[in-house]
Order: C-alpha cells, then structure tokens, then sequence
C-alpha cells in the first residue's frame, strides 16, 4: 500500500478567493487567514454535507410539481391546452419532430435523474466514510459538473417556443406554473453540487 498524503495530513489548504495555498493550523480562539488576501482560511465549510443533502431533497420534493403542473399554455387555431412537460414531449414527438421531443426529454428527464442519483451517491458514500473506487467517484463528480451545464435547456425551449408562437387571434404560447418549479429544481440541484465539498470523495481513500 502506497502513502498517499492528502492536504490534511499535511495541513495545509486552499484560499478560496485567491487560489493560495498556505498552512492551516488553526490557532485555539482565532481564525487562520490568507496571508495575501486575508480570506479565512476554514479547512471545511462548515456544515456542507448537511446543506447539500437538505438542497438535493428540496428539488427531488419541488421535481413533483414540475412534472405534474402545465408548463405551457397554447392557442393554435382556435384550440386551446396545456401541456406538462410529458405530454408535451408526446406531442412533439406525435406532430412529427422527434427531435425536439427527444431534446426536451433529455433535458426535462434525462438530466434532472442524473443529477439526483450522482449527487445521491457522491453524499452516500461520503456519510459512510467510504473510500475504495475514488477515481469513480471523481468521474462521476465531473459528470455532475458537465451536465449540470445543460440543466435549463428546457426552460430556454418553453421560452422560444412561447416567443416564436406569439401570432394574435392565431396562435399564443406563454409559460406556466410548472415551468417556475422546473427552474427551481434546476437552481437546487445547482446549488447542491456547490455546496458538497470534493475533497471528501479522496479523504477516505487508502
């Protein structure tokens, strides 16, 4: 077995502001600070884990609502709906643009499940202190990060199409409710990831 030094063991941390890295060995009663931007210098947020964990529930909780409420009301030719994010998709798909039904299911289904599950999992094993398979879990951290890029393509296509049907006495497409709780979701799981500390996926790892 090889090893392998972490930065606590060697104590030392990163500046959060300035990228520094400098040593951290609190003082009882007084907080280290960055010797060039004079940031505090905590080796840990305190209390990230819980904070991720209460923000990856709130938008698994709001992810019901975003399902269940219209996200689109449309007026095409006299006829008027409105569609949540599945029916819409069904839609789509049924009006002969599978493309954009695809998209939409990628960006409404697809990554939003990702996301629970990788974060999900990035906190499991970090509550029980696992530390086999490391490099995985980095992968799967980074995977977090990619796609959380291309969380709120949803919301852009529910605004164009809303903008690209604004014909009067035609045709009128405007956002509802369930579109506001999909952005919050998105924001939520946003924040989670930002809120869980990396660092913690090696600190275990033997």
């Amino acid at each position: 077995m090889h090893n392998i030094l972490s930065a606590r063991r060697l104590q030392i941390c990163r500046c959060t502001l300035c990228g520094m890295v400098c040593q951290d060995m609190p003082v009882s009663g007084r907080t280290e600070k960055c010797p060039r931007c004079h940031t505090p210098l905590p080796y840990r947020q305190s209390g990230s884990w819980q904070t991720s964990l209460a923000l990856l529930i709130a938008a698994m909780i709001l992810y019901v609502p975003a399902n269940v409420l219209p996200v689109m009301h449309t007026m095409l030719a006299g006829q008027v709906s409105d569609s949540t994010i599945l029916s819409g998709i069904r839609i789509f798909w049924l009006s002969g643009s599978p493309g954009i039904a695809t998209l939409i299911f990628i960006a409404s289904v697809v990554v939003p499940c990702i996301k629970f599950l990788s974060l999900g999992l990035l906190l499991y094993a970090s509550a029980r202190k696992i530390g086999c398979a490391g490099r995985g879990r980095t992968r799967l951290w980074r995977l977090t990060e990619w796609i959380g890029c291309w969380s709120m393509l949803d919301v852009v296509v529910v605004a164009v199409v809303s903008a690209l049907l604004r014909f009067p006495l035609m045709s009128e497409a405007e956002p509802r409710s369930g579109i506001l709780f999909f952005g919050m979701v998105v924001i939520l799981t946003m924040l989670s990831a930002l809120a869980f500390e990396p660092k913690s996926i090696w600190e275990n790892h033997s």
